[in-house]
């Protein structure tokens, strides 16, 4: 017999920690977190990585200035523990304890520490030695990062250079070298900050090409750029890893055979599993979803009563995503007569590296094995006069449409501000706004950069 049942129990505090509204701040409510109050994206993922991409930015933005008539005369000065202990102690760690204390003097809440196990479909095991049940479960676990099968390199272990995005954020020092691992948005955004801070990067890759996820164009072009700027060695594997005289040596085989990385610290990142198969779900009843725990479409598991979001079901390792589904969540615990969807129509995403990358919607590739009619337009930000007081030369956006409804079915970018130029066509393709519309409906100030949108979209042949 459980020691407590409580109205609700949530498990993790990332979007999890939002879910608690004005309509049911007056239950019991039980909270589980194992690490850190504020989950991933604040404490190791999206929230402190961009504030270290942003000072690289401004660092590699000047590094261009020669083919604008300027330049400065010395190389940049990184103080690492600067930045480092502005944005955490400043910050971060800050807000991480806030929400933590906030949570922990409210009377209808009661915050256990520990690691939560299912015991059964709606008993869990907290991990402190109590064991609780609830009248609704919320699983709002997230997920963790993903290792290599290496002899060395199978667990993080910072205090000997083997690091991932938990704790390369927090290193005492730079290392001169630095060794990444992985071919996805982490490792080119680790990649950009680090170059951009001095390090020397060299980038292994197990497949042909970068951010193999995105369109054809943006994934060749950006590995191309890659190719510049890193030490990057593409068809590239860890066989081996020893560490020596204070450095790595890794053993590699790739397209020329044999070779050897020798390096300071090892970033990997290779991607996130689930935390799924951590709770026990699988063994109780639940049913999973590959690694992930299964959810319809209102976010509700297959046992009654639960509820999951976020990393741990969502097919997008997003926080935009994991909010959204939090949304949801939130308005089905308080009314179970009125349920919402999930909207995942139009799921955008941005990777923060150097260009900055942002797409929405299919992809060429994926609307060519679709069978799918589509029109297409590449357009070059060079091509806008904002882009020509930049002198850019590697920013481009495409477009793709369906030429019988006229409606955007996928937005790629990559170069300056991407992130914040794919805004208005997530608007579109959410709202149903038809190409002609949303080209010659508005406005549209010149001569900024946004220019370059207006531009693929009037070059839609529809």
């Amino acid at each position: 017999m459980a020691d407590r049942h409580f109205d609700l129990i949530i498990i993790g505090t990332g979007s999890g920690n939002s879910l608690i509204t004005p309509e049911l701040a007056d239950q019991d409510i039980a909270i589980l977190e194992r690490g850190t109050f504020g989950g991933t994206c604040l404490n190791v993922g999206c929230i402190p990585t961009k504030m270290y991409a942003y000072p690289a930015d401004v660092i590699t933005s000047a590094q261009h200035l020669d083919r604008l008539g300027a330049s400065f005369p010395c190389d940049p000065q990184v103080r690492w523990r600067e930045i480092r202990d502005r944005i955490f102690a400043g910050r971060i760690d800050q807000i991480a304890a806030g929400g933590e204390q906030y949570r922990r003097q409210d009377p209808h809440i009661t915050v256990f520490d520990g690691s939560a196990r299912f015991v059964g479909p709606k008993e869990i095991d907290t991990g402190t030695g109590a064991t609780i049940t609830a009248d609704q479960i919320v699983v709002a676990a997230g997920s963790r990062v993903s290792m290599l099968d290496v002899d060395g390199l199978r667990e993080a272990a910072p205090s000997l250079g083997v690091h991932t995005s938990d704790s390369v954020m927090r290193m005492e020092e730079l290392p001169r070298r630095l060794t990444v691992v992985g071919g996805g948005f982490v490792a080119a955004e680790f990649a950009h900050i680090f170059d951009a801070f001095g390090v020397e990067v060299t980038w292994l890759q197990r497949s042909g090409s970068l951010l193999r996820k995105e369109d054809d164009l943006i994934s060749g072009r950006f590995t191309e750029l890659a190719a510049e700027r890193y030490d990057l060695r593409l068809g590239t594997q860890i066989s081996a890893a020893e560490r020596r005289d204070g450095a790595w040596h890794l053993t590699t085989t790739g397209p020329s055979g044999s070779g050897e990385v020798v390096a300071d610290a090892v970033l990997v990142a290779t991607g996130r599993v689930p935390n799924a198969d951590q709770l026990g779900l699988a063994e109780v009843g639940y049913r999973m979803d590959g690694p992930r725990l299964w959810v319809d479409e209102q976010q509700r598991t297959s046992v009654e009563g639960v509820w999951a979001l976020g990393d741990i079901s969502s097919h997008w390792q997003l926080k935009h995503v994991a909010n959204h589904e939090a949304r949801v969540v939130a308005h089905n615990l308080a009314h179970p007569e009125d349920l919402r969807s999930s909207d995942h129509r139009y799921v955008p995403a941005a990777v923060f590296t150097h260009p900055q990358i942002a797409s929405v919607g299919l992809t060429e590739r994926e609307l060519q094995a679709a069978g799918r009619d589509y029109v297409v337009k590449v357009q070059d930000y060079g091509g806008t006069a904002y882009g020509w007081a930049m002198e850019d030369q590697v920013g481009v956006v495409k477009l793709l449409a369906d030429p019988e409804t006229r409606l955007l079915l996928g937005a790629h970018l990559m170069g300056y501000q991407a992130s914040n130029l794919i805004q208005p066509l997530i608007q579109a393709m959410s709202l149903g706004t038809p190409v002609p519309e949303m080209a010659r409906g508005q406005y549209w100030i010149h001569p900024a950069i946004m220019e370059v949108v207006e531009n693929a979209l009037l070059g839609l042949e529809l």
